[in-house]
């Protein structure tokens, strides 16, 4: 019998001139980049919040505290790859992923194969098992006007029981 759970997901940030564009482990040419304490990368973290919530494990701000400057500037990426040990060590592995990222501000579709391939070598899986799909705010929102970027991720966890 194989047991399966669900996690979801979610992060946003808002992008500020100066700071470099890192979006699920990819930097992209793009004058603003995501404020945060690590790198940003709101699509790493909303991958990270998922796959631990899926594993009962505690969430990315319990684990990599912004309060906390050894993560400072961390790069998500690494952060990632933490979180998918975490999990494999609890028994888990990652049956497959689906991000939404909805943002005004650097299109994501010259980027989302280099997003699926960083991502699903983070979480030693194929690159088939990442899906990520770019949305426009079409004006909405406090994120909208190439301001912000927001994230959803789904994940599903699978282990033989």
């Amino acid at each position: 019998m194989i047991q399966t759970r669900v996690g979801l997901g979610f992060d946003s940030h808002r992008l500020v001139e100066g700071r470099p564009c890192i979006l699920g482990g990819v930097l992209m040419d793009h004058p603003a980049g995501p404020l945060g304490h690590s790198d940003g990368d709101a699509v790493l973290h909303a991958v990270m919040d998922a796959v631990l919530g899926a594993g009962g494990l505690d969430d990315l701000g319990t684990l990599f505290p912004d309060t906390d400057e050894t993560w400072k500037d961390a790069d998500s990426s690494a952060l990632l790859r933490d979180v998918c040990k975490r999990v494999t060590e609890a028994g888990w592995m990652v049956g497959n992923l689906d991000l939404v990222i909805a943002t005004d501000g650097p299109r994501i579709a010259p980027y989302r194969a280099a997003m699926r391939k960083n991502i699903a070598d983070c979480l030693h899986i194929e690159t088939d098992c990442v899906n990520v799909k770019g949305k426009t705010l079409e004006g909405l929102g406090a994120q909208s006007d190439a301001a912000g970027v927001v994230v959803q991720a789904v994940v599903l966890l699978q282990r033989r029981a």
